[in-house]
């Protein structure tokens, strides 16, 4: 076979991929409870179509009870010499958001003049899917074969945390069975500049409560000896962190693996802007960078644990009135080092919230998950073609990075299959905006990525 076919067929199809990214993109496959499930059925069944007319075989959408579809297919006629490659992509998206954030409606893929496609779910994850749609095309309309045997799986509730993944992954495992994994759903460190994740971080979500009377009083009339339950879950949240960000809560640096004198010069290695990096979060003028300073930002991001108050429940500003309010709660997320345990990790902060609660207010604490992070050694033949690949499609050498968000089913993925290496190969880079408004893709990197993906499959073969 020849890649360079491959590579035309992919350019003379390009503009055409790209419509079909935006036709995915339309679809508004919102996984969330509060959405229209008709609408991921649709996904589901425009992405097996795009399967079947992009030449898969055994292409189905399949459903667990209580899940949202998912959709498989397969190519498996390169020989039982030749490696099986599983992809995994998925094609619900996060909710919209609030519409007036948006500069062009959230389902209404729109390019711009800054060569960038925006709209919901154009990077997270139809992109992720439609960059290995577009490879396999390409090779199949060069020599009507693939290079190696290949199979999809194109889940449907990812951005609800893959409930059912597991469950699907056990109740298909023979018709899912590869010699590598290779995962399209993360970053690239930056714009053109190819990554290979080998680190999660892992994931605590608690919800905390507060309660201090049974009914809001008139703030005059009895603040000053009667406690209030904001103010109350506010102290109670405060002493999470210091005045650094540095988390707080008793024992939870214990199980976080130092890094090996490799780890560190491979970081020290990776590009590292400050001004950059600030101007990319949007971080306030003057704000300082949070967190254990005596650890570099990168290992802050991907290897070290974080916290964050990510909501808060009390009275809304518009209609309040001076009152001591009866109720108030919020929402704890922890970002965990790869190597700790997310279930002492879930039980600690819990403790934490419950002890000695200001002025001695009922306080209620739900862990509403509880998932481990995931690292790997990336070496072996895996790898490599990960990095030739990468290196022909981009024309740079790939970084080696960690990822500060969590997967949580990375880790059960590859048990699940046997142990097999997992690339964790991504579109998105620091101004994409996933999960926010304005959400876009990188149009050059996306065809980067699609020639890297030509390589990938020659390379693994």
């Amino acid at each position: 076979m020849d890649h360079k076919a491959a590579l035309t067929a992919l350019e003379a199809r390009f503009d055409e991929t790209i419509s079909e990214l935006c036709a995915l993109a339309r679809i508004p496959g919102v996984s969330a409870s509060g959405f229209d499930a008709r609408e991921l059925e649709r996904s589901a069944s425009a992405v097996a179509e795009l399967l079947r007319k992009s030449g898969l075989e055994r292409v189905e959408v399949l459903r667990l009870p209580g899940a949202h579809p998912y959709v498989v297919g397969e190519w498996l006629h390169a020989g039982p010499k030749a490696p099986t490659i599983l992809i995994y992509a998925h094609h619900d998206v996060q909710p919209p958001g609030r519409p007036e954030k948006w500069n062009s409606p959230a389902f209404e893929p729109t390019k711009r003049p800054d060569g960038r496609l925006y709209g919901r779910g154009v990077v997270d994850d139809k992109a992720g899917l439609m960059v290995h749609v577009a490879a396999l095309r390409a090779c199949l309309a060069a020599d009507r074969r693939l290079p190696c045997n290949v199979k999809l799986i194109v889940e449907g509730e990812e951005e609800i945390g893959s409930p059912h993944l597991e469950a699907f992954l056990r109740a298909h495992r023979e018709r899912l069975q590869a010699d590598v994994i290779v995962l399209s759903d993360t970053a690239n460190l930056d714009a053109g500049l190819p990554s290979i994740t080998t680190s999660l971080r892992g994931l605590v979500v608690a919800d905390v409560r507060v309660r201090a009377l049974d009914h809001p009083l008139h703030s005059g009339m009895w603040g000053g000896p009667v406690s209030d339950a904001a103010t109350a879950l506010v102290r109670l949240l405060a002493r999470l962190v210091d005045d650094r960000g540095v988390i707080q809560i008793p024992g939870i640096y214990d199980d976080v693996r130092p890094l090996g004198r490799d780890e560190r010069e491979r970081l020290a290695r990776l590009p590292f802007d400050e001004s950059r990096f600030r101007e990319q979060a949007g971080v306030s003028h003057g704000a300082a960078l949070a967190g254990e300073s005596e650890f570099t930002p990168y290992e802050r991001l991907w290897l070290r644990p974080s916290l964050a108050v990510t909501a808060v429940d009390a009275t809304p500003i518009a209609g309040s009135a001076n009152r001591l309010m009866e109720e108030a709660a919020a929402r704890v997320g922890l970002r965990l080092a790869p190597s700790q345990d997310a279930a002492r990790a879930a039980r600690l902060l819990a403790d934490s919230l419950r002890h000695a609660p200001p002025n001695g207010v009922e306080v209620e604490v739900t862990i509403e998950s509880a998932a481990a992070g995931w690292e790997t050694s990336p070496v072996g033949p895996a790898f490599d073609a990960a990095r030739r690949a990468l290196q022909a499609g981009f024309g740079r050498e790939s970084a080696l990075i960690g990822c500060g968000g969590s997967i949580p089913f990375v880790g059960p993925f590859a048990q699940v299959l046997g142990g097999a290496p997992a690339l964790l190969l991504g579109l998105e880079d620091p101004i994409c905006n996933a999960h926010g408004e304005n959400e876009s893709l990188n149009l050059d990197d996306f065809r980067k990525a699609a020639r890297a993906a030509v390589h990938l499959l020659f390379e693994l073969a």
